[in-house]
């Protein structure tokens, strides 16, 4: 079982989950946007016995700060990621990313290439960066997406429950998904449901990462790109970019959606695991 720790930073606290023994070879796990820790609980078990695996909720969400709009910069982000592995002693490590999270360690990659023994991207979410006229988008995606949908706020514990079975995120309804559901909501003082993860980090983060190319340089870091079969990259130019700059470069397509890791978690542990060790 994982144990809560918070590590506090200059800037903020970061909460993190923490599995197996700190003799063995670390494995950072960063989850995505709106997300936190608790969706690698299947993977952080399936691994405990092979590594030290430290899985953070990244600042704005979970049980984490939540800065102001404008404290959501890339380079804030790895820092609180450079202070973690400052706190744990950890030189070299491997890194896996899902989505935003996936961006944010391929930006970092691209800062501190020495840190990093072996990469992991989970369907990454725009890797490139985009017009600035399309901000006005914007409200329509806070709208229309369901990872936002989800965010409530909801009059009742029921309603967000309704909300959440009919995402993709959460379609099987399985034991992990519900608690994934239950770990990420909370009761307002208002009286009403929500997210953990805050408006102004889903404001401060979505501009940055509009703004900012997560691969702009080559790297010759060994990298695994998973692609979920209903995931969100299924056309062949969406997959240039990583052709183009990772040149030690493997790329597995697993079942399931965005969040394969939840609906087929079996599977998807399997395929990191068979990276790690190969």
């Amino acid at each position: 079982m994982a144990t809560r720790k918070t590590l506090t930073l200059s800037e903020i606290e970061l909460s993190y989950l923490e599995w197996g023994n700190s003799d063995n070879p670390p494995l950072l796990l960063l989850h995505g946007l709106a997300d936190q820790a608790v969706v690698w609980s299947s993977l952080g078990e399936a691994l405990a016995s092979q590594y030290h695996i430290i899985a953070p909720d990244l600042r704005g969400h979970g049980e984490s700060s939540k800065p102001s709009e404008t404290h959501y910069t890339f380079p804030e982000i790895t820092a609180d990621l450079e202070g973690l592995c400052q706190a744990l002693n950890w030189q070299r490590i491997s890194v896996l990313g899902h989505s935003w999270g996936a961006k944010v360690l391929a930006y970092w990659a691209q800062q501190k290439p020495q840190r990093f023994d072996r990469l992991i991207l989970v369907d990454p979410f725009l890797m490139g960066k985009l017009p600035s006229w399309l901000k006005i988008t914007f409200p329509i995606l806070y709208r229309t997406l369901s990872t936002f949908k989800g965010m409530g706020p909801f009059s009742s514990y029921e309603e967000a429950e309704t909300q959440a079975r009919q995402m993709g995120k959460f379609k099987q309804w399985n034991d992990l998904q519900k608690t994934v559901f239950q770990a990420n909501l909370e009761q307002k003082s208002d009286g009403s449901w929500g997210s953990k993860f805050t408006i102004p980090a889903r404001n401060g983060i979505f501009k940055e990462v509009m703004k900012v190319d997560g691969l702009t340089s080559p790297l010759s870091i060994p990298t695994l790109l998973i692609i979920p079969e209903k995931g969100l990259n299924r056309m062949q130019w969406q997959l240039k970019p990583y052709h183009q700059y990772l040149k030690d470069l493997q790329i597995k397509t697993v079942p399931g959606n965005h969040w394969a890791f939840l609906g087929q978690p079996e599977t998807f542990n399997r395929c990191v695991a068979e990276f790690l060790t190969n």
